[in-house]
This record gives structure tokens, C-alpha cells and sequence, in this order.
């Protein structure tokens, strides 16, 4: 593993939230012409697109769709504590070949453990991404994507609300309370 200080980050002229979606778009289109061209499983009713780009602690987080995949991409502002496997070095990493998913790294974001594989891209640096959706047959166009994603997200919401009202420990660590406070002392 080499040190987190070999992280390269997005160049400046990315800084902004437009050209960094501008980017990852030139980027995917490339690989739909050049590197997955022909290939049977991509649904080329779906274009390349970003949405949801937002800062998020020390990361730009954003959505990209293609026609192989939903992602979430993590580009952080400044090195992560992560060191980098060997041969991701940016010079390592320079000549060699793209890989859609790299190595995966876990790390810390929303105050979760997160998981995420590693990227590496001349013009963007060293990024994160999480693969969300990697069978886009079904999907007719780009909001179908997006509406079955929103729906996922609401059910994982309702879900967790569900989980925090009905905890059984909770229950019971609260029970054991009110009595405790009822049972006169000794």
C-alpha cells in the first residue's frame, strides 16, 4: 500500500461543478465508443448523463448514468486517509489500461462504513465509485432509471425509520429504566 500523499486529486480546472460533470461525461462517452462498443449488455436507450452533484464533507458525490451502469462517483477535495494499493500511484497508473472497477477501499462518509472501488482517470485523478445499478436492461430511459432509484432510496428510508421505532434492545433497555425508577431504593 503506498501512503494517502500519492492520492491525486481532480485538476483545477475541475473545481467547478459544471466541468467536472462535463468531464465525466466526455469521459464515458469515450469508453461507450471506444471501449465497450458492441458490447450486448448496454442499453443504448440510456444516455450518459450526471445528476445529484453535490459536496458532501470532504467529497464531490455525484450520480452518473451510462448504459452499462448507475454509479456514484466520490472525488475527494483533498487526499482521504486511504492509502492507495500498489500500482495506483497516479505514475503507476499512467500507462496502464482503465478499469471500470478498481480495487475496493472502505471508508467513512454520512458517519456510515462505506465501501467503494477504487478509479483512476488522467483528467480526474483518483475517485471513489459505488456501484448502484449494473443491469440496465430494463429501464426505458434515463428517469425510469432515476424513479426506480428514488424508490429504492424511499423504501431503505422507510425502513430505517421503521427499524429505529420498533428496536427490540431499545424496548428493553427502556423498560428496564422505568423500573428501575419505580423500584424503590435500598
Amino acid at each position: 500500500m503506498t501512503s494517502e500523499a500519492a492520492w491525486r486529486l481532480c485538476s483545477e480546472e475541475l473545481d467547478e461543478e459544471q466541468a467536472l460533470s462535463a468531464a465525466v461525461i466526455a469521459i464515458h462517452e469515450r469508453l461507450l465508443r471506444e471501449t465497450l462498443a458492441g458490447d450486448p449488455m448496454l442499453n443504448l436507450a440510456l444516455p450518459v448523463e450526471v445528476r445529484a452533484l453535490r459536496r458532501v464533507e470532504d467529497w464531490r458525490v455525484l450520480l452518473v448514468l451510462t448504459p452499462w451502469m448507475l454509479a456514484r462517483l466520490l472525488f475527494p477535495d483533498r487526499p482521504p486517509p486511504l492509502a492507495l494499493p500498489e500500482g495506483w500511484s497516479a505514475a503507476e497508473r499512467a500507462d496502464a489500461e482503465y478499469l471500470v472497477l478498481g480495487p475496493r477501499l472502505g471508508f467513512a462518509l454520512f458517519g456510515q462504513s462505506q465501501q467503494a472501488h477504487l478509479g483512476y482517470h488522467d483528467r480526474l485523478g483518483h475517485y471513489l465509485l459505488q456501484p448502484l445499478c449494473l443491469n440496465m436492461e430494463p429501464y426505458r430511459d434515463a428517469d425510469a432509471v432515476f424513479e426506480h432509484w428514488s424508490e429504492v432510496i424511499r423504501v431503505r428510508d422507510e425502513n430505517m425509520e421503521a427499524a429505529r421505532r420498533d428496536c427490540p434492545m431499545q424496548k428493553e433497555i427502556s423498560r428496564r429504566e422505568l423500573f428501575r425508577r419505580l423500584k424503590p431504593e435500598r
